[in-house]
């Protein structure tokens, strides 16, 4: 991928020794512009990737004051952590004037590069940003922080970016949910987890070990998958609840893959709880459309999203640093439903 464009029309005409105005027509191709002069800026342009400011171009013409516009990436927006996120970054950027322009990377790496750039071109003054299941490579990140632009990153943040990040109190969320199985009786507990390149996979797994560990219970690797959504869980499933020392206890990632675990599992004809007993991680929707409800770990992403936006807004604004890394955690709670015992009982 190209360096970013850092060259703007001033730069251009200053290099011709001509006005911006020139610039401008000779970009367009306007035949008031002689076809040697169009086709040498044109050409100086390409080489140096300059890219124009569409929306500053169109507020220009339209009379319109530029709005302040903060560029978002969403690794998905079906899954309701990323929604209320969303919803949290747009409640708390309007309220301070600003706009956002919200892109879907779809787990995709080349997109997320892509959506970058496409952000870049359009002038936003910063970005909010969770990073792809597939981004091992972060050039494109830290070419944006080089050009100037502030980012800062929730839930599945870059360790290889020095940048600010909000997050979700993984490994304490995690931590709690293990202790909690293990107090509703619970001694062979399965962890289903997203792949360890993201940090909040190390995080909770952390959590999910330690909780053993406190409590004298064996670390049985035979009992983690690489597992973070329902059809997949509906298909893992049964692989460990057919084995003679099977799990009783679940923890999973999010919701979903645990409504899929659950859901295994009836078809299987095990009882949850009194069987089988599953925590999530998210506390969307869905956690209380199942039967039974499920106990889950409450993420609070509109909390994530109003944290993020307030990072970005004072480091547009100068009010932190531009240098300064600012880092959030958001504490996380447990809310006990029906797919646990109560402890004691």
């Amino acid at each position: 991928m190209k360096e970013f464009a850092q060259l703007t029309m001033k730069d251009i005409a200053e290099h011709f020794g001509t006005s911006v105005a020139t610039v401008s027509r000779a970009l367009k191709d306007s035949p008031r512009i002689s076809a040697s002069k169009r086709i040498a800026i044109q050409e100086y342009a390409n080489e140096h990737n300059f890219c124009p400011n569409t929306i500053a171009e169109s507020l220009r013409n339209s009379k319109v004051m530029q709005p302040k516009l903060i560029g978002v990436i969403l690794p998905e927006i079906v899954h309701y952590f990323f929604s209320s996120v969303l919803a949290g970054i747009e409640e708390e950027a309007s309220k301070h004037g600003y706009r956002i322009m919200v892109a879907v990377s779809d787990e995709k790496y080349e997109r997320e590069v892509k959506i970058c750039k496409s952000f870049y071109e359009n002038k936003v003054c910063g970005i909010i940003v969770s990073q792809a299941k597939d981004t091992k490579n972060y050039d494109h990140f830290n070419r944006l922080i080089d050009s100037g632009v502030p980012l800062v990153f929730y839930d599945r943040i870059c360790t290889g970016v020095d940048a600010s990040r909000v997050v979700v109190d993984d490994y304490k969320g995690a931590f709690t949910a293990v202790e909690y199985l293990i107090k509703a009786g619970c001694r062979r507990i399965a962890f289903f987890g997203s792949p360890m390149t993201l940090e909040i996979s190390k995080n909770r797994y952390n959590g999910y070990k330690d909780a053993l560990l406190k409590h004298k219970l064996p670390i049985d690797t035979a009992l983690t998958r690489f597992c973070d959504n329902r059809p997949d869980a509906e298909i893992i499933t049964p692989e460990l609840l057919n084995k003679e020392d099977r799990p009783d206890g679940f923890f999973a990632v999010n919701d979903d893959t645990a409504i899929g675990i659950m859901y295994a599992a009836k078809r299987m004809g095990f009882r949850v709880p009194e069987d089988i007993q599953i925590c999530g991680f998210t506390n969307g929707q869905r956690a209380i459309a199942c039967d039974p409800m499920l106990t889950t770990i409450e993420q609070r992403g509109r909390k994530v999203g109003s944290e993020a936006v307030d990072i970005l807004i004072k480091k547009v604004e100068g009010v932190i640093p531009k240098g300064k890394v600012e880092r959030r955690i958001v504490k996380t709670r447990l809310v006990i439903r029906g797919t646990t015992k109560e402890v004691g009982g």
